[in-house]
């Protein structure tokens, strides 16, 4: 605590805030953080980097009509500081940039806000941009806040209680000192010749730290002398794209602390965000938090985590803030909420009513069932249901949005029939909802368990050459480097191979369907099997087979019974996704579900195949994951 209210100097090139605690200090009218002054370190940013490369917003936008997920560049300089808020209890400042016809850069109004709140041991930044109907349209894949930490002082990294280590230095990723794993993705090096050498061997990819929004709420880095902690904490999921389950990256080697609000990782371009001719777009991003914290007796890190985490809570128990000045930031009484229960109704599992425990319920934009997933341009809001199926959720701005759900254990999403518009101080109680997954008969056999990743199955060791310590031993070790090249070392000539009753899909499932290299260099797609008995079937009758996809990319599943040499096959899905989920050490990216019909005409009593083919063969990189699969009887049938 200080007894100093907060201060501001504004200088010819530079703007201070002090509260004397901390002292941070931005270039003046660009809004780049250029120093932070903590606990006897002057700057806690690396000052071997120009200062416009420290602290920084920026974004990626490319022209609309271009395809892909990249663009030019723009570190959003500023152009006009305000005071926005000048008080011993706050100081609030605003860098703008506003757009006009002549401008190369991209069409927005953009107001950056930084806020320093009375015996605050951190700052708050958060963002508004405007585009104008009349504007030009355009596409945004990325938008984010980048600080750049002393690599003399910063060597420690923390995402989460089980993902904790010391990193490499930044040095150790020159061309002199390592080597890149994949031209097609650079990202990844192995460290051949580290500064220190207990990292020698080991693989670093700043895609290795990715992390689903829903436990993204702090991540950081800690200085062990003196005892340390930088902190990038974000209170609430409303201003991120793609719900819960979206990926983003974290903190890296740099070492970098990120805070991303918009990004097309894991999902492929399908999270661009598009803007169409004449449409109006205004969106808030942030406030995130940066926390600062020191332990003068520490001999490890864990009491700057344990308190960073504490800080955490305080900071979501705290949403919405009622410091914002911008009238676009609503306080929580000009927020509603909405409640009510959800249960399942499937027959085929409970005469009764299933209680929808732990289910998925939020709020996002108005739109097709699912479409929550791909949202990048509106606001979202979501919970976890308890036990007994009950949600709340609670401070939702303003406007109109469809109310969607997901449940682990069944397949397919709910969504409301109903817009819900949300007014000030409403409370919307929905009462008792019902979902209905996608079901036509008994499980014949199953595969799996549905919720929307392919975690549950085998996940192989890694090449002891590619090894990034952290994940050895750990429930995550699906972030490994390289686990798609163990497929053909596990399968040499031929391909997976699963039999019903007898085969464990955490055993003999490989977690994803990739290609297979040949002598020549080249890639095969592969084509595995399901094989089932049958001791009847339903004549005249159809069958149905559901896939539940836990990621594509560049893939085409194509589906055949019983004659593998089928053409045209049962069914295919095309070429679909550019999640990237296998080459970024991830278990899942978008979600997909199909439902094919099967004729009673392709099946037979007695010995049954299910040939999956992956067909595209273009890398290493191309194919899909499974969530869950299920082959139903048709209902009146009693066939096993």
């Amino acid at each position: 605590m200080s007894s100093l209210g907060v201060q501001l100097h504004i200088q010819d090139h530079h703007v201070i805030m002090d509260n004397g605690i901390l002292q941070v200090t931005l270039s003046n009218p660009d809004g780049i953080v250029t120093g932070i002054q903590y606990n006897g370190i002057d700057n806690l940013l690396e000052v071997l980097d120009e200062e416009a490369n420290r602290g920084y917003w920026d974004l990626v936008w490319s022209e609309t009509g271009s395809t892909g997920t990249t663009g030019t560049f723009d570190p959003i300089i500023g152009t006009k500081l305000t005071v926005i808020v000048e008080s011993e209890e706050q100081v609030e400042i605003s860098f703008t940039r506003e757009w006009n016809h002549e401008d190369k850069n991209v069409p927005l109004n953009i107001d950056k806000r930084f806020v320093m709140l009375r015996n605050s041991s951190g700052f708050y930044s958060y963002a508004i941009y405007e585009h104008l109907k009349e504007w030009p349209p355009f596409n945004l894949p990325q938008t984010r806040i980048v600080f750049k930490l002393s690599k003399e002082k910063f060597q420690y990294m923390a995402i989460a209680d089980n993902r904790q280590r010391n990193m490499p230095l930044p040095d150790d990723r020159s061309p002199e000192r390592s080597q890149i794993l994949n031209s097609e993705f650079p990202e990844a090096l192995l460290l051949v010749n580290p500064i220190e050498p207990q990292y020698k061997g080991e693989v670093d990819d700043k895609y290795q730290y990715s992390c689903e929004n829903q436990n993204l709420w702090v991540h950081g880095w800690i200085c062990m002398d003196p005892h340390v902690g930088f902190w990038q904490i974000t209170p609430s999921d409303e201003f991120r794209s793609g719900g819960p389950l979206k990926q983003n990256l974290t903190s890296h080697v740099g070492p970098y602390c990120l805070a991303k609000f918009l990004s097309a990782h894991y999902s492929g371009e399908d999270l661009v965000l598009k803007l169409k001719p004449n449409e109006p777009w205004k969106k808030v991003f942030g406030p995130v938090f940066i926390y600062l914290n020191s332990a003068s007796h520490a001999i490890d890190s864990s009491p700057l985590w344990e308190d960073a985490k504490k800080q955490m809570m305080t900071e979501v128990q705290s949403w919405p803030y009622d410091f914002p000045a911008s009238n676009d930031f609503p306080t929580s009484k000009q927020r509603g909420n909405v409640s009510g229960r959800i249960r399942v109704r499937d027959s085929f599992v409970s005469d009764d009513h299933i209680l929808g425990h732990g289910a998925y319920v939020g709020l996002a934009p108005p739109g097709d069932v699912g479409s929550w997933q791909r949202d990048c341009k509106g606001y979202q809001f979501w919970t976890r249901a308890d036990e007994n199926g009950y949600y709340s959720i609670k401070n939702i701005r303003e406007g109109d949005y469809n109310l969607y759900a997901w449940i682990p254990g069944f397949i397919g999403d709910y969504r409301y029939g109903l817009t819900i518009n949300i007014t000030p101080g409403c409370n919307i109680d929905l009462g008792d909802l019902v979902y209905e997954p996608p079901r036509d008969g008994p499980t014949l056999w199953e595969i799996g368990y549905p919720d929307r990743s392919a975690a549950g199955f085998y996940v192989p060791d890694p090449n002891p050459k590619y090894i990034n310590k952290l994940y050895v031993n750990h429930p995550d070790r699906f972030r490994q480097w390289g686990l798609w090249e163990r497929y053909a070392e596990l399968y040499p000539n031929e391909d997976l191979v699963y039999t019903i009753g007898t085969s464990d899909y955490a055993k003999d499932w490989f977690f994803t369907q990739v290609t297979r290299k040949k002598d020549d260099g080249t890639y095969q797609g592969t084509t595995w099997k399901i094989k089932f008995q049958l001791d009847n079937v339903s004549q005249t009758k159809i069958y149905k087979l559901r896939l539940a996809l836990a990621t594509a990319n560049i893939a085409e599943l194509q589906i055949r019974i019983n004659d593998s040499k089928a053409d045209p096959p049962l069914f295919t899905t095309g070429v679909i996704g550019h999640d990237n989920t296998i080459c970024r050490h991830g278990i899942h990216g978008l979600y997909r579900l199909y439902s094919i019909d099967v004729s009673s005409t392709l099946l037979v009593k007695g010995d049954n195949t299910v040939y999956l083919t992956q067909a595209m063969s273009t890398s290493p990189f191309v194919g899909i994951m499974y969530d869950y699969i299920r082959l139903e009887a048709p209902s009146s049938s009693t066939s096993a």
